[in-house]
């Protein structure tokens, strides 16, 4: 757990929590689930690469490439090195939406014979099955219902119980079962999934696993080799890097036999007006210009992270989880998901009686305190709990327990604002 002067430390590193909002509010963040701040040697990263070695990498011959060249390699390093892979199986994306198309594009143009031989393993037929969960961000389910309506494939899914944990049910996976897709942790109720015991039965019948890590890897230890997954996809906003990049996992021989989706340059290795050979991964899914300062900057953010050190930054976590539960003890608040800290993260989606969720949030804007409100890309999910949209407040490795009390005191005061106390 981090301690006082630790939490106080990290907190210096992010210039944004010191500013003040209207009325000379200070501010309190807890929408980190939907993208964190950034910390200084982030903003620092991506500043110095354009003040000092601004080239195009992998093209030039000349110092600037080589600098630039040698920074974007190394944060795929230190990426790799947070989440337990090796290097050559990180692929840079625009972001997770983008790594989850990937696979699944990738998938789509298998089964129209692209990729060849090797790629036979990643075709679809007609009744073959892909299944979700109904825990799902749109990120890691419409690509898959598209997947399915391309390729006559027919698209299964896990269901949540009433705390909103996924039931893991016989029958769901079959023989005919090619992929399973699931969240690592949910970004509305932050219940997190049973990968051990998902992606066993996958093996069983050898279908690929897809893992959306986006709500973990900023917040809790993350092994992906361990974890046994095929494919897992994150952002970097997420974990207190910059917008527009991203990372896929791929298991190394999965992304050597994997046929391209978005082709060009950089991505080749011989071109000739009637055929083009592709490069090796990586590279084979990285065409065109990379996000290259953005994908240095990630990298700085794995690094910041790895040095907090991940078990410490889980410990912070889990107590703050304890302290947004708290909130159950005010009248008419009901919690989204499981009410206890086992298995979950400090992301807590709630709705107030007789209060819309829009309403809510402005109350505690005016308040200084920033949450998210809607239906968080999780549609279903919230059709299952049959509310069309809820509050949640998320926290991150810079938030403190005083904030979530000053929370907690400003939600207790919103069915009086709007006369329902």
């Amino acid at each position: 757990m981090l301690s006082p002067a630790e939490l106080a430390a990290v907190r210096a590193d992010f210039p944004l929590l010191a500013r003040t909002l209207r009325d000379d509010r200070p501010l309190v963040y807890l929408d980190s689930g939907a993208t964190s701040q950034k910390p200084d040697p982030v903003l620092d990263a991506e500043q110095d690469f354009y003040l000092q070695r601004n080239a195009a990498v992998h093209r030039g011959a000349h110092q600037l490439a080589e600098e630039a060249t040698e920074a974007f390699e190394g944060a795929r390093r230190l990426v790799a090195g947070l989440v337990g892979v090796d290097t050559d199986e990180i692929v840079w994306t625009s972001g997770a939406t983008a790594a989850i198309n990937l696979v699944a594009y990738a998938m789509s143009n298998a089964t129209l014979g692209r990729g060849g031989e090797a790629a036979r393993r990643f075709a679809l037929q007609p009744g073959d099955e892909i299944v979700v969960t109904e825990a799902e961000h749109h990120a890691n389910l419409v690509p898959w219902q598209e997947l399915a309506a391309r390729t006559g494939a027919v698209l299964r899914w896990f269901g949540v119980d009433n705390d909103g944990r996924l039931r893991i049910e016989d029958g769901v996976i079959t023989p005919r079962t090619k992929v399973v897709a699931f969240t690592h942790a949910s970004n509305v109720t932050g219940a997190i999934s049973p990968v051990a015991e998902i992606v066993r039965r996958a093996r069983e019948v050898g279908a690929l696993t897809v893992l959306d890590a986006c709500q973990s890897v900023p917040n809790m230890p993350v092994d992906l080799h361990a974890f046994d997954v095929d494919f897992a996809a994150f952002s970097a906003h997420k974990m207190l890097g910059p917008t527009g990049a991203g990372a896929l996992y791929g298991r190394r021989e999965l992304l050597a036999a994997m046929p391209p989706v978005t082709t060009g340059g950089s991505m080749v290795e011989v071109v000739t007006m009637s055929e083009t050979t592709y490069a090796p991964p990586p590279q084979r899914f990285e065409a065109g210009t990379q996000p290259v300062a953005q994908i240095i900057a990630m990298g700085a953010a794995a690094q910041y992270l790895g040095e907090l050190g991940m078990e410490g930054v889980w410990a912070h976590e889990q107590q703050l989880a304890g302290e947004l539960l708290q909130i159950t003890d005010i009248p008419g608040i009901r919690v989204i998901g499981p009410t206890d800290t086992t298995d979950r993260l400090a992301v807590v989606s709630f709705v107030v009686d007789g209060v819309h969720a829009h309403d809510v949030g402005q109350v505690l804007d005016d308040a200084g305190i920033a949450v998210r409100v809607g239906h968080h890309c999780a549609q279903p999910l919230h059709r299952r709990f049959g509310i069309a949209a809820t509050a949640r407040a998320s926290a991150s490795v810079y938030t403190t327990a005083d904030e979530i009390a000053t929370f907690r005191e400003s939600l207790a005061g919103v069915r009086a604002f709007f006369g329902q106390a």
